[in-house]
């Protein structure tokens, strides 16, 4: 294995180590509807990652000077995030302590990826950590172009089944999991949605 690869699989784990938004959805998700609806979540996630790292690879130089994307990204982001936490405020649902096979066909697993990218797309602090890493690529004078890509397809591949772990984790929690302890982790999530979201708008008018 090579040593690309392996930092940026430390990378990875320390990214996944960080909670915010995209924590919170992927075990909202997770409890409420299954694993593989979880999974899609998950995915979205992974590829708006994907995306950050060819934008910000190919556009370092670029973006650390448009400091007015940061700002719409904070902005819309911002109104975004408090949209959805407004809407686990109001949303009256209970848990359900197996989904079936039928049900999570059921599901808007199209919902469900968008929800991922969404959320992590639009949250400017994933473009600066992205950001951050281009920079640091580029500083590594002992990478060659395959070293560039090892490291960061260890970070995409380590976050893509960290988050799969937690959704599969929270899923075998659900059996132990009441109506009313959904009830309020829906609200426990709609609160801290919008906390991060008031988060961002205060990054943008910074």
């Amino acid at each position: 294995m090579s040593q690309a690869l392996l930092e940026g699989i430390s990378m990875g784990l320390l990214l996944s180590a960080m909670i915010g938004p995209v924590f919170f959805t992927l075990i909202q998700s997770s409890l409420e509807k299954g694993f593989r609806y979880a999974a899609m979540v998950a995915l979205g996630i992974q590829v708006s990652d994907a995306l950050y790292v060819l934008l910000t690879f190919f556009g370092v130089k670029f973006l650390a000077k448009a400091t007015y994307f940061e700002a719409v990204l904070g902005y819309v982001g911002g109104a975004i995030l408090i949209g959805f936490g407004i809407a686990y405020l109001v949303k009256k649902q209970t848990v359900k302590a197996e989904a079936s096979v039928e049900e999570v066909r059921r599901a808007k697993k199209r919902s469900a990826f968008l929800k991922g990218f969404s959320i992590n797309g639009i949250n400017p602090f994933v473009l600066l950590f992205w950001i951050s890493i281009a920079s640091l690529i580029h500083l590594k004078t002992d990478f060659d172009r395959v070293d560039f890509w090892s490291y960061y397809l260890g970070i995409l591949l380590t976050v893509f089944s960290i988050d799969l772990i937690k959704a599969f984790i929270a899923k075998q929690l659900a059996q132990f999991v009441t109506p009313k302890v959904m009830f309020w982790l829906n609200k426990a999530v709609g609160v801290a949605m919008i906390g991060f979201g008031f988060r961002l708008i205060l990054f943008a008018m910074a």
